[in-house]
This record gives C-alpha cells, structure tokens and sequence, in this order.
C-alpha cells in the first residue's frame, strides 16, 4: 500500500467503546510502532486494517481510495496485498513448506516451492521444509508464521506483538528479520508492542494508545527524549480499574480479573494506575516481604537490553507485569521461557495518574 489513511475512527463491542476517534496516516515504506498497555485497542486497530473487523465508525483509505468494509469482494482483494502476522502462531498439522505455501496454494500458484524456500532463508530456517509445523518451538513457528506472512510479497505487514512469548534468540532473528524486509523491500510495516526497546530499534514513529485513545504521536526521540507531561503514558505496568479505601487509610484497586492491587494514597471510583517495572522486586520462591502486593505468575517474554533484563510475568493466567532485573540476577536465578516467579512490590509504589 502506498499509504494507510485511519480518520476518526471509533469501534465499540456491545456499547462499549474500544477505539475513540484514531486518527493518523502511515506513509509507504514506513516502520510505524502503536505502543500501549493491554487494554488500550491496538490490537482491535490492526484488526479493522486488516479488514477482519469493521469500525463503528470512521474511514480507512489505503492507496488513497477509502475502504468499502460492506464490500466482501473489495475485503478479499485488499487482503491479498496485507500480510497478517498474530500474536498466538496458529499453524496447520502439515510440513513446514506447505504451511508457509498454503497462501499460494489459495491464490492458484503452483511453482511455489523456489519462493518458499527463499523466504524460510530470510527468516533463518533452511533446512525445515519438511518438518511438521506442530513439533516447532515457539519461536521456530512464529517465524514460520512470519514466512507465510511474507511468501505472498504483501504490501503491508500487521504484526500484533510478534516477539510477545519469544526467546531472546528468537526475538532477535524476528527483529532483523521485520527490519530487513522494511529496509531492502519497503514493505510498510504497523506493529504492536509493549517493548519500548524495541520500538527505539525499529519505528520511523510510534503512537501512543491508552483507554482507547491516541495520546501522543511522533518519533522515538520527539516521544522519548524530550519533557512531556503524559510522557507516563508510554510506561508498562499501567491498569485501570475501580478503587476503594480501606480501614487501613489505603486503597484497593480492581484491575479485574479477580486481581487487586493495594495503593499508598486515598481514592474511590475509576482510576488508571502505574506500576514501575524497576520497583517490583521478584524471586523464584515465595517471598517473605512487608511488601503489600505479592502475586505469583509465569515468565512469557524475555528481552535482553545489555545489563538490564526485562520480563514479561503473566498473574493469574491473565494480567502482566513487567518487571526489571539485572543480567546478574537473571543469570543466577536461572530464568527462562515458562519459569514460575513470584513478584512483590509496595502500596507505595503504586502511581495514580
């Protein structure tokens, strides 16, 4: 695509309200990061661009023509030039060749096998043509998922977290990959990320959602590096939910999902909280700690920042935390991919915005 155009657009599930009023253009050839919490509608967007959901309400132009989402023809045909990459990699019970292929296979290709083969090359997989797709690691299926992404020369590339639940091995070979691809073959690129490395990596520009809104916009350094007063906004650890004071004189948050989360300061009604990653501590065992916060979850993303670590933790099956060690601690504590972690941190530490 030439360029993607989103104007005003809104989408709701039920009354309730997902996207409010996203505006921005990506031009072609652009790497364009959306940043945000859980929660905030990126996924939803790369949804609707994809033209897998239609909006409530606004426009989507893609090569300066808007797009006709009542239209199930013009839908397939616009699909055919995006490429969509999913955070969960859903692949079929076949050999890796035929699942990267199964997109040409669709549009009527036969000679594919060369074109396959080129692109398991690209994403670091020579050689596992004819392995089954369902004894991959995580990591080898997502660049599988990737490569199937790609066989078909898309125009545009959606990718909703793609480093998510990755090893940082795999995580790596990801990014040189997306970063190659937009680089050698301006191919415009829209992804979804927490991982603010990343997007200084990689994003021409970011845009930063919350609550369904777009909050800032701009380059990483326009964004980053420069005073801000919603600069929090682009911080991990950011919940909303509903507060109430307890007998003690703090308060008790509802993040939902049957976790809360107990705050130093006094407030009742909706609040938007922040947690900093540097302020959690964490511990392979149970913690004994006067911390009032203490939660037990699972290790889902790991990425290496030099000195620094930095661990996606899902509570509860549910809810994550971000949580920052030194490559020390990470070292001696053994940490991988699925470890079970238990995290603390005090009410104190607990921001309201």
């Amino acid at each position: 695509m030439s360029k993607v155009e989103v104007k005003s657009l809104f989408k709701e599930y039920s009354g309730r309200q997902v996207l409010k009023g996203i505006t921005f253009s990506v031009q072609k050839g652009e790497f364009f990061v959306l940043l945000g919490p859980n929660g905030s509608g990126k996924t939803t967007l790369l949804k609707i661009l994809d033209l897998l959901e239609e909006p409530t309400s606004g426009e989507v132009w893609l090569n300066g023509e808007p797009v006709d989402y009542s239209s199930s023809k013009e839908r397939v045909m616009l699909r055919r030039r995006i490429g969509m990459v999913f955070q969960q990699t859903v692949l079929f019970n076949m050999s890796v060749l035929d699942n990267v292929a199964y997109p040409l296979k669709v549009r009527g290709e036969r000679n594919f096998e060369q074109k396959v083969k080129s692109v398991l090359e690209l994403v670091q997989l020579k050689g596992f043509e004819r392995k089954n797709a369902l004894t991959l690691s995580g990591g080898e299926a997502q660049r599988v998922a990737i490569a199937q992404a790609l066989v078909t020369e898309p125009e545009l590339l959606l990718l909703d977290e793609p480093t998510a639940n990755l090893d940082p091995k795999n995580a790596s070979i990801v990014e040189e990959v997306i970063s190659h691809i937009n680089r050698e073959k301006e191919i415009t690129i829209i992804m979804t990320t927490h991982n603010v490395s990343q997007v200084e990596n990689l994003a021409d520009r970011v845009a930063i959602l919350d609550g369904g809104r777009m909050e800032l916009l701009g380059t990483f350094q326009e964004i980053f590096r420069s005073p801000s007063p919603n600069k929090n906004l682009a911080m991990d650890n950011i919940f909303h939910g509903v507060s109430r004071i307890t007998n003690e004189g703090t308060s008790i948050i509802d993040i939902g999902d049957g976790v809360h989360i107990e705050a130093a300061f006094k407030r009742v009604g909706n609040v938007t909280i922040h947690v900093p990653p540097e302020d959690i501590i964490l511990s392979k065992y149970p913690l004994i700690s006067s911390a009032r916060n203490t939660f037990e979850g699972t290790i889902t993303q790991i990425t290496d920042i030099g000195h620094i670590v930095r661990l996606r933790v899902k509570v509860m099956s549910i809810k994550d935390f971000i949580v920052q060690v030194t490559k020390r601690s990470f070292n001696e504590m053994q940490l991988n991919i699925g470890s079970k972690v238990y995290i603390a941190f005090k009410a104190s530490s607990v921001q309201a915005n």
